[in-house]
């Protein structure tokens, strides 16, 4: 797997804006949606505690320790996408055993407060945004609910139907108040918050049996709540270097880019035309890859490869890039190495350029296995290739040549879906065909 596809580009870019969000002060909209999430949090946790009391009673001296140990794991801060994640399950669920249920919400919300102003004083983060510590909170109301509901078993009392169904309330809530949040904000989409999503609730359900063996050894020693601690220091190590390894992923994605990038404009200085017509088969290329369905890693490559498909012809003499008339068939010989050396410029570059390589030589592969360099047919050729060949091909009738006028587009409509199953992919030429007549509002033809 390529370093730059462990994280998709999507979710990358939503780590990147969260950590420049984080020292930046509180914009109206944001303090209107904490204002909103977190107001809701606060009237649910005291109507719980209000409404649903419990005969355990409270020990300030358990209290201090449970909120002190959450606040020390509310330090401990994995990055994903426009939310962070945090080992609070280690402490959260010796609260819920120790402390009485029903008041654990509050407490969950002093320590959430507790390691967000201690975060402001490092100035890691905006002292504003202790005031998100609310929003945070939410995870808490669910468990902490059912366990009061039912009497605030003692931890050695509880079966593991009662330990399910309180992380599945965990969850339930929590992602309700996430999408409503997230939809104040206006941060991440419905799919992005999927992804997030999934990481976090796997960490929770991980970490949720460490937490309940602490809240058996805490039962009657309140000291053994600190165990957690340790636990708290060796994440915290994970948790740097995973930020060290975003940082570091974030550079490389962006110096691909930037790569891509320059060797499109050398290819633009080199041959106007070229230049051009690659980047009108990018735009072509990036919405029939997204229609069809492709992972983000694939578009990706569509995106890199429809700009660079050209890029051999740098080694190809101007003078028959620009030839007027038709190619000799020594000539034609010429041009069809320019697939093959552009993989080998692609390739001297490494790690994802390689992977663009493969895509840029098979580029002019034909679906009925016609094509160069390689005479590979069907499935056999990249799908990202299938698509660029599909798009250069249209982009290339309909501008005009040295040796040529640009075709009317309807006429090359007609060319693609008479070459679709033969030359062409018969799914992407569907796919650029529907774009091209909504985009051009060009009738079907009969």
């Amino acid at each position: 797997m390529n370093a730059t596809e462990s994280v998709p580009q999507g979710i990358q870019r939503l780590l990147i804006e969260s950590r420049g969000r984080g020292l930046r002060a509180v914009a109206a909209r944001e303090r209107r949606a904490e204002l909103t999430v977190g107001g809701a949090f606060v009237i649910a946790a005291v109507a719980i505690a209000v409404l649903v009391p419990t005969d355990r009673p409270l020990d300030w001296t358990d209290a201090l320790l449970a909120t002190f140990s959450l606040a020390v794991a509310s330090l401990v801060i994995f990055e994903v996408g426009s939310v962070h994640s945090f080992p609070t399950q280690v402490a959260f669920v010796p609260m819920l055993f120790v402390l009485p249920p029903e008041l654990v919400p509050l407490f969950v919300l002093a320590g959430l407060a507790a390691g967000k102003v201690t975060t402001a004083i490092v100035q890691q983060l905006a002292p504003g945004r202790v005031m998100m510590a609310a929003g945070d909170a939410w995870f808490s109301i669910g468990p902490s609910l059912l366990l009061a509901a039912a009497g605030a078993p003692a931890a050695t009392e509880v079966g593991a139907l009662l330990l399910l169904a309180a992380l599945g309330s965990q969850f339930l809530v929590e992602s309700i108040a996430s999408g409503a949040r997230e939809r104040l904000h206006g941060h991440a989409s419905v799919s992005e918050q999927a992804v997030e999503s999934r990481w976090i609730y796997v960490v929770d359900t991980l970490l949720a049996p460490v937490g309940f063996a602490i809240a058996l050894a805490a039962t009657g020693r309140p000291w053994a709540l600190l165990l957690s601690l340790p636990l708290f220091m060796l994440l915290l190590v994970f948790a740097r270097e995973r930020t060290a390894r975003l940082q570091s992923l974030f550079e490389l994605s962006s110096a691909y880019r930037g790569t891509a990038h320059v060797l499109g404009d050398m290819i633009e200085h080199d041959d106007t035309y070229t230049g051009t017509h690659s980047r009108s088969v990018v735009e072509h290329a990036v919405a029939v890859a997204a229609e069809l369905g492709l992972d983000e890693r694939r578009r990706r490559n569509v995106e890199f490869g429809a700009l660079l498909h050209d890029v051999g012809k740098v080694a190809i003499p101007k003078a028959l890039i620009n030839k007027p008339g038709p190619l000799d068939e020594r000539e034609w010989m010429l041009i069809r190495t320019h697939t093959v050396e552009g993989q080998r410029m692609l390739e001297k570059i490494g790690g994802l350029m390689s992977e663009i390589g493969l895509v840029v030589r098979s580029s002019h592969e034909r679906y009925d296995g016609d094509g160069y360099p390689d005479g590979l047919a069907g499935e056999a050729i990249p799908i990202e290739s299938r698509i660029i060949f599909a798009c250069d091909a249209f982009n290339a009738m309909t501008t005009d040549r040295a040796y040529r006028s640009a075709m009317p587009v309807e006429d090359a409509v007609a060319e693609l879906e008479a070459n679709a199953g033969g030359q062409f992919d018969p799914d992407v030429v569907a796919t650029l065909v529907r774009q091209v007549r909504e985009r051009y509002r060009t009738p079907a033809l009969v």
